[in-house]
């Protein structure tokens, strides 16, 4: 399984990103999906998540100005609002497949660990 993201980029404060994830090596659709952020001296910490039915669950900082979602072309993408000087992160995307999945029974894992795959990360930097 391969992730890679794409979409970061310098941006102003109060501006916009969509990031997007490629993926190859699994099957669209079976899969949970997340995206977390890691910041300079920081841990990688969870932002947004959506499950195979399309349950989605975020972190109380971004609700409202960040959305995840997913289709046939690409498996999970963030669409991100109203950014601030606290955004600034690279952020990366996660996966669970097949029966780990499953296993879940539809919800959303928020932890770092209950994830199997992981892209590099691209960098998203809010100037203010």
């Amino acid at each position: 399984v391969r992730l890679v993201e794409s979409g970061g980029g310098l941006v102003q404060a109060g501006g916009s990103l969509r990031l997007s994830c490629a993926a190859s090596g699994f099957v669209y659709g079976d899969n949970i999906m997340g995206w977390f952020c890691q910041a300079p001296g920081k841990d990688r910490e969870g932002v947004a998540w959506i499950s195979p039915g399309g349950m989605v669950a975020y972190t109380d900082s971004v609700k409202g100005r960040f959305t995840i979602s997913k289709d046939n072309a690409e498996p999970v993408a963030l669409e991100l609002n109203n950014l601030t000087s606290e955004d600034t992160a690279v952020y990366i995307c996660a996966a669970i497949s097949g029966v780990r999945a499953d296993a879940f029974n539809g919800l959303c894992p928020t932890g770092i660990n209950d994830y199997d795959y992981w892209g590099q990360g691209t960098q998203v930097t809010v100037s203010s």
